[in-house]
């Protein structure tokens, strides 16, 4: 049971990394001067107050900063046959090792598995006063 738990888990978290490894994101931040206003990973940042005064008169103190966090664009699939002769024959051998560890016992033969016991009809024990103690 805890075999297949961890099984499961390790699963899921190697299906989260390749996913979390694949995608991309934007960070976008709004800086009034120096000071930092806004961050923003899927929307726009919004604009200070600052910003729309300074397009009429045609001065910025403003400026936004874009951070782009690239994934992955290809994943790389290898095969057997790619890796060299000594890896092939290391992996080999520890597979045929590996599964010759869990060898099956012999089924057990019960001869009297279909037969019912017979009935009882009086205590025995009562009957000849034997009692262990």
């Amino acid at each position: 049971m805890l075999k297949q738990f961890l099984h499961k888990i390790f699963s899921t978290l190697l299906a989260l990394l390749v996913l979390f490894s694949t995608v991309s994101f934007t960070i976008e931040k709004h800086f009034c001067g120096d000071v930092l206003v806004d961050v923003s990973m899927f929307t726009e940042a919004e604009k200070c107050e600052m910003e729309a005064l300074e397009i009429q008169q045609k001065k910025t103190c403003c400026k936004d900063e874009l951070q782009v966090v690239q994934g992955q664009d290809e994943l790389k699939f290898s095969s057997f046959d790619d890796l060299e002769f000594e890896q092939q024959q290391f992996l080999a051998s520890f597979v045929y090792s590996y599964t010759n560890l869990f060898k099956t016992l012999e089924k057990e033969i019960i001869p009297h598995k279909d037969y019912s016991p017979p009935n009882l009809v009086t205590d025995i024990q009562v009957l000849n006063e034997t009692f262990l103690i």
